[in-house]
């Protein structure tokens, strides 16, 4: 049986230079990282990455920088010096990959754009993520995610309606574009195959989210109806909400199939419902959302949410209720999917982290390492393009890496 440490992955072979930083650049390259390429990721000297110091700290470095960089490894070198863009351009000649999440023109200024950059190494596939894209009015704009989720209709649907909108509660938008980048690098990459040649993958925020805004927009241009927020319910789609119950927390119930739905109504002992011909169909049922809801709340009031869900169950109705982190972490069901795996923090601890997606049969992915120390791998990828130990020395005196 071959060892997993032995087992070839997809990407093996691949080299994927990271110029990225925080989420959405570095969030695809922890993708290619887990299935087998090799990430360089270089990181301002002294102060890294700004991602080591966000959310939960420990031992000096973030809980998160343990997940979003594992299986990297890490090189200090500053970019703002001739030295330092010297040195990526000789990396950028032996990459197949670079991926950046600077504002547009940055690179440029560095003397790091496509042109140059393709120039040296035809085959070079440089994957751009950016708030607005590289091209258009607000190409010089700075955006993060949460400017990307409203721009791309998310946040104007999210909340309650006469309240103001809420966030997400995880960076959404730039996680979008991340799986956006991880689709156009393996596209890219397919072309390569056949031409030979790199190209320019052009991944703007905002874009990433209005992509999943589904009939939005052919809705408004069709009756110039704009969707607005609605809270726990999906319009159009009845009946899909989260329902209270009588320990006073919240089920939620998606009984929004023709077949299903007249199960449900059989379970909440509503057969005038499940009977009724103008319920028979989604668009019937949509009409009458408030009715069907009001029906499921009042059955839901009266019972404590674990017998509710063991009656969905048996009735095959799609049930179930918000987890919280300590319900996934003991979950049956994520621990039987290896979605809960564990590394060791550099202090010797344990540390639990999500799992590898998407599943493959054949070559899985894998969590190797965790986040890297800040340059931990600097005079070994030097190595590697024969820097020696005299310029290496003078590089680290004058701050370089």
């Amino acid at each position: 049986m071959t060892n997993a440490e032995d087992r070839r992955l997809p990407l093996d072979g691949l080299k994927v230079l990271e110029l990225g930083q925080l989420i959405a650049g570095p969030f695809a390259t922890k993708l290619l990282g887990e299935f087998g390429a090799d990430v360089v990721k270089i990181e301002p000297p002294g102060s890294g990455d700004p991602l080591r110091r966000w959310r939960m700290i420990e031992d000096g470095t973030s809980l998160w920088w343990h997940v979003q960089t594992r299986n990297k490894r890490s090189v200090s070198m500053d970019l703002r010096t001739r030295e330092g863009q010297d040195l990526v351009r000789r990396l950028a000649t032996e990459a197949d990959v670079l991926v950046e999440n600077f504002r547009p023109g940055t690179l440029e200024s560095w003397g790091l754009g496509w042109d140059e950059l393709s120039a040296i190494n035809p085959g070079l596939i440089m994957v751009r993520v950016s708030g607005y894209g590289q091209t258009g009015p607000y190409r010089d704009k700075p955006g993060f995610g949460v400017i990307g989720e409203a721009m791309g209709g998310l946040r104007y649907l999210t909340g309650h309606p006469d309240q103001p909108s809420v966030r997400v509660g995880v960076s959404i938008g730039d996680s979008l574009s991340a799986l956006y980048a991880v689709i156009g690098t393996l596209l890219a990459l397919q072309e390569r195959h056949r031409s030979g040649q790199g190209q320019v993958v052009d991944i703007a925020l905002y874009e990433s989210v209005f992509a999943m805004m589904e009939s939005l927009l052919p809705e408004y241009d069709a009756s110039g109806e704009v969707r607005q927020p609605s809270g726990s319910a999906l319009p159009g789609i009845t009946p899909s909400n989260a329902y209270r119950t009588r320990s006073g927390d919240y089920v939620l119930i998606a009984g929004n199939g023709d077949s299903i739905f007249k199960r449900l109504m059989q379970v909440i002992e509503r057969p005038d419902l499940a009977e009724d011909s103008a319920l028979a169909h989604n668009d019937g049922r949509a009409r009458q959302a408030e009715r069907i809801d009001s029906a499921i709340e009042a059955w839901t009031l009266e019972r404590d949410r674990d017998d509710i869900l063991t009656r969905l169950d048996a009735a095959r109705v799609p049930a179930g209720y918000p987890y919280t982190a300590a319900d996934i972490a003991q979950d049956p069901h994520y621990l039987a999917r290896e979605m809960i795996q564990s590394l060791t923090r550099p202090n010797g601890k344990p540390l639990k982290v999500p799992g590898v997606l998407p599943k493959l049969s054949a070559t899985p992915g894998r969590i190797g390492n965790g986040g890297p120390a800040l340059g931990q791998h600097t005079d070994e990828v030097l190595d590697e393009l024969g820097i020696d130990q005299a310029t290496r020395e003078k590089l680290r005196q004058a701050g370089i890496i």
